[in-house]
Order: C-alpha cells, then structure tokens, then sequence
C-alpha cells in the first residue's frame, strides 16, 4: 500500500494530470513570445526592419529545431499544428509520388493505433485510389518487425509509424525500423524499384525520447508546440532533403514553398524556445517516472480489478492507461472534474466521440473494457500530493459508479 499524506494538501488550481492533451506555456516560453505580440508584429515577408526582425526570429526558431533534431535549418517547415503536419507529410508525399510516376498505385504501410491526424487523411488517400496496409500491435502495442518486412511491396512508397503513442505510451522501435527500410531501399535501389519513405509522428516523444532523425532513419517527421510548454496553433514538419513533397495549401509561397501563409511568428518563437528548454529539463524525467510509478502502484492496491493497459516497459514515463471494469469512463472523468482533478478516457482530439478507443480495441481489449479506460498523463509540474491526492479520491469515485451499474 502507498503511503499518503494529503492533510496538507490544496486543490484551488486542480490536479492537471493531462499533459498528454495539452501543456501548460513555460514561462520562459511566454515572455520569449510577448514581444512578437507587441512591438515586434511585424510581416516576415516585408523588406523593411519590422519585417525583418520578425524574419530573424523565425530563422532563429528553425536554427533551435534543427539543433535538435540533428538536422538542416532549411529542413525545418512551420505549420498550424502537427496535424497538418502530417497531412502534408502524407499527402504531400503521396501526391508528388503520383505527378511523378501516375500509372503507380501508391501503397502505404501504417499501424492501427496511429493518431487520427495520421489515420484520417490515410483514409481520403484510400478514396483516390491509395492502398493501404495496417499493421496490428501486440497487447504492449507494439508492431512486429516482421510484420513490417513482409508488407513491404515494390510499390511502397510510404510507411507511417508513431514513435509514441498517446492514449497508452507505448514506443516503437523506430531506430530498427529505420534500419530495415534502409536495407530495402538499397535492394530497391539495384532493382529500380520506388524507394519507400519513413515517417513518424513524434509528438508526444519529443519531450521524452532521442529524437535524433539521422539515428532514427527517418525522413519526415512531425511534432507540435503546445506538446511541449509552448503555444497551441503552431507545430512543425522535418522533411529530409531531397524528399519528394508537394504543398497543401498555395499562397505566398512562404515556408520553401512547401507552406503559404503568413507565418505565426510569436507562436514559431515560442516553439523554438520550447525546444531549446527539453535538455534542460531532462532531470524531471525520473521524477515523473517515479511519479508514474507511485499512481500505478496505488491504483492496483487500491481499486480492485483495476486494468493497466500501458506496457511496462517501452513506454514513456509519463503516461499510464487503467481500465476500471464496472465504471464508465466519461463518468469518472466528469466526477473527478467536479473535484478539480483532470484526467481524460484517451485522446483529447477525438475524446468526444462516442465510439470505443481504436486503440485499446487493437489492443485485445473489449468495448467495454476501452469504454472503462482512464488515461493519466503527468508533466514537469506533476508533483506527489498531487498523485496522492488522486489516489485518496479515485478509489471511492470507481466504487460508487460500480454500484450503480450494478459491477460485481
């Protein structure tokens, strides 16, 4: 049994264990961003000094990604969010494959637990006549390598695959994977086959895993701001040089071309700060692991046929999946809102939808078993009482709904 002591404890501001969905802004990032808001506004197109400056900003931001990506700065494209990212990761990819060689029908290799930011324009792909082929995960939600090789046809052009997955953390081995499309492609190569792409949607992994692009082997890879202690409204698209992409929205021509629109300068800045502040916050990562830790062991002392539906291991620190057989979900989120502590039953871009988790369900679980299913997300500012806290009222909250439903 974990010992608590929440006799101390205030909850005026809420327990926000759902770092997952979205960040709290770091203050640094903040005050990095203001003066963009204020008396530096300026067009980064325009040629005169206000402009200017604000385009010096932006290359600044591309320079702080590109360090830690371990890549080029022009490598580096700006976007509305990681969503759009992907769509123009994919259907960017894809649509340049098809202006290049039309008689191809592109086949695309993804996994079943992806993010709807991957998932849905995979499907409007499908419509125009792309193929697609969705690996299945493991109760660990994990891909086979196997899997992977054996899918692999002359006309893959595209394989997609998370490096972190949202509801449950689970991280794929994307390094391997890397490797073994590599080997492909040399074989493609001799036999003058389309060479298959590699992309990933990092978003919740920049934070947590080495996102070195040359050690993962990847060539497109997406990730977003407000994911980590930066804005929401601004995300970012690495596409190694020499990859293939045809833009999504035309315009200006701003962002190489690939982007139009006038950029979001002090949410760039903002986004480059935050990346600038991940090593230096590296520290926090056992703390929220142990964190992590303490939650999972109270809830599977506490609340009886409790479900950990995270792997124990290859997984990141932060996050952690429960089922509460006999208790639904939504209800035990709204409950625990009443009391200031928000938590979520899965992704926060589709957690309206009445429709199971994709995600548990590839899992193995049942639909009532992914309708039971509360995702904790912690952060750098998660701290003990707080998951104490939790664990003193969540116990308590999955009994009365049990009883209600009648759970024995």
């Amino acid at each position: 049994m974990v010992k608590r002591n929440t006799s101390k404890f205030k909850i005026s501001n809420g327990v926000y264990l759902d770092y997952a969905a979205t960040t709290p802004i770091d203050p640094g990032v903040l005050k990095a961003m203001l003066p963009y808001l204020k008396e530096r506004y300026g067009n980064p197109s325009t040629i005169y000094s206000l402009g200017e400056e604000a385009e010096i900003a932006i290359d600044k931001a591309r320079k702080n990604l590109a360090k830690f990506l371990n890549c080029q700065p022009e490598e580096i494209i700006f976007t509305g969010s990681a969503t759009e990212a992907n769509n123009l990761a994919i259907k960017g990819l894809i649509k340049a494959v098809r202006n290049s060689q039309p008689t191809i029908k592109p086949h695309i290799i993804t996994t079943m637990i992806e993010h709807h930011a991957v998932l849905e324009p995979l499907k409007a792909l499908e419509k125009e006549g792309a193929e697609t082929t969705y690996l299945p995960v493991n109760k660990n939600g994990l891909i086979n390598i196997s899997d992977l090789a054996k899918a692999i046809k002359e006309n893959t052009v595209l394989v997609s695959v998370m490096y972190a997955n949202n509801e449950i953390g689970s991280t794929q081995p994307l390094a391997q994977i890397g490797k073994l499309i590599k080997h492909i492609n040399n074989l493609k190569e001799k036999s003058g086959n389309l060479k298959t792409y590699f992309h990933t949607d990092a978003v919740q992994a920049i934070n947590y895993l080495d996102c070195n692009v040359n050690r993962l082997g990847v060539d497109l890879l997406a990730l977003s701001a407000h994911k980590i202690y930066g804005p929401k409204g601004v995300g970012a698209l690495y596409i190694r040089k020499g990859i293939p992409i045809e833009p999504q929205i035309y315009g200006g021509g701003q962002e190489s071309g690939l982007r139009s629109g006038t950029e979001n300068v002090a949410g760039i800045v903002g986004l480059g700060t935050a990346i600038n502040k991940i090593k230096s916050q590296k520290s926090k990562i056992k703390i929220i692991e142990k964190l992590r830790n303490r939650l999972i062991k109270g809830i599977l002392a506490e609340i009886p046929d409790a479900q950990l539906n995270s792997p124990p291991q290859n997984s990141l620190p932060n996050i952690v999946n429960f089922s509460f057989p006999g208790a639904e979900g939504e209800a035990i989120v709204l409950d625990l809102s009443r009391m200031n502590i928000f938590v979520s039953t899965g992704s926060a871009c589709s957690s309206k939808s009445l429709e199971p988790s994709h995600v548990l369900i590839s899992l193995g679980l049942t639909e009532e078993e992914a309708h039971s299913s509360i995702r904790f997300s912690l952060g750098r500012n998660t701290t003990q009482q707080e998951i104490d806290f939790v664990l003193k009222i969540l116990p308590g909250v999955v009994e009365r709904f049990r009883k209600i439903s009648g759970y024995k």
